[in-house]
C-alpha cells in the first residue's frame, strides 16, 4: 500500500500540525475544513511556524518553500481523494462517522482512513466506511509537530496490511510509532487518566491548581497536569475522560471531575481559548 497524497479533515490545533509534518516530510498534502476562518487561521500558522524553522535554521529556505508548495487547502469535501484521510475533528462518533460517510462517498476503494481520536473505539467508527478494514486509528499527540509518539490503533477488522502501511508513513514522519488495539483509551489515554483525575480531586479539595503543578514538575514532570490540560484543551481532555469512564463501565476512581466540566460550560478551555487553569491573554 503506496501512500503519496495525505488528506487531513479539520484544522484545528492537531489537524493543521499533522498537515505541516506530512508537508514537511514530502507528501502532497490537503488540509480540509468547512469553516473559512478557521482555515485562514491554519494557514497562517503553519506559514509562521515554517518561517520560525527557517530563522532558527532548523529548516532551508527551500525546503519551506517545497512544503508551502505540497499543502493545499480547502473546503469543498469533493476534493479530499488522497491514499490517506486523517480525520481530526470534534469528539464526537456521530459527527465522525458522517464525515467518514461523506469521504468515502468520493474516494477509492483503496484508501486508507485514519482517525486521530484520542479514545473513541476505532472498530465503531469504521463502519460508517465501505471497507472497515481499511481503517485504523492514527493518534497524533499535541504538538504534532514536536511529539514524537504516535499510536497506531487496529480496529477488530482492520487489515494488517494497512496497520504495517500506516506505521511506515508514520516513521517516515520522522515520529515513532507504536502498534495497539482499540480498547478504551488506548495506551496513553488509558495510562494518563489517573494523573488527571487524582489532581483534579485536589483540586476539588481546594487545593490550588498552581501548587500541584508545582510539586510534580518539581518531581521531574516536564509538566504539570493543569498546564498540561490547558495545552490540550479542557474541552479535549475532559471529552476522552468521559469516554474511558463510560467505556470501562463507570469506576468511581475514574469518574470525571465537576471542575474541569465547569471549565467547559463556561468555555474556559486553556490557552486556545484565552483561559483555563491559568489565563493566557
Amino acid at each position: 500500500m503506496t501512500i503519496r497524497t495525505v488528506c487531513i479533515c479539520g484544522a484545528g490545533t492537531m489537524g493543521s500540525g499533522i498537515a505541516q509534518v506530512c508537508a514537511m516530510a514530502g507528501y502532497h498534502t490537503i488540509l480540509y475544513e468547512v469553516n473559512e476562518a478557521v482555515l485562514q487561521k491554519a494557514t497562517a500558522s503553519i506559514d509562521a511556524a515554517l518561517a520560525s524553522l527557517v530563522a532558527k535554521g532548523k529548516l532551508g529556505q527551500e525546503q519551506a518553500a517545497a512544503a508551502t508548495t505540497r499543502l493545499s487547502y480547502t473546503g469543498a469535501i469533493s476534493q479530499c481523494q488522497a491514499d490517506l484521510v486523517i480525520e481530526a475533528i470534534v469528539e464526537r462518533v456521530e459527527i465522525k462517522q458522517a464525515l467518514f460517510a461523506q469521504l468515502a462517498a468520493v474516494n477509492g476503494p483503496d484508501t486508507i482512513y485514519a482517525s486521530n481520536t484520542s479514545s473513541l473505539p476505532i472498530t465503531g467508527l469504521g463502519t460508517a466506511v465501505a471497507r472497515p478494514d481499511h481503517f485504523a486509528g492514527l493518534h497524533f499527540f499535541n504538538p504534532a509537530p514536536l511529539m514524537k509518539l504516535v499510536e497506531v490503533v487496529a480496529g477488530e477488522q482492520t487489515d494488517p496490511a494497512v496497520t504495517d502501511a500506516l506505521v511506515a508513513f508514520t516513521t517516515s514522519l520522522g515520529k515513532t510509532p507504536v502498534v495497539c488495539r482499540d480498547a478504551p483509551g488506548f495506551i496513553v489515554n488509558r495510562v494518563a487518566r489517573p494523573y488527571y483525575i487524582a489532581s483534579l480531586r485536589l483540586a476539588e479539595e481546594g487545593v490550588d491548581p498552581a501548587t500541584i503543578d508545582s510539586l510534580l514538575e518539581s518531581r521531574g514532570f516536564r509538566m504539570g497536569p493543569f498546564r498540561l490540560m490547558d495545552l490540550i484543551g479542557n474541552d479535549v481532555n475532559y471529552a476522552v475522560s468521559c469516554s474511558v469512564y463510560e467505556q470501562l463501565g463507570r469506576p468511581e476512581r475514574l469518574r470525571p471531575s465537576l471542575v474541569q466540566q465547569q471549565k467547559v460550560e463556561s468555555g474556559q478551555l486553556g490557552r486556545k481559548s484565552g483561559k483555563g487553569y491559568y489565563d493566557y491573554q
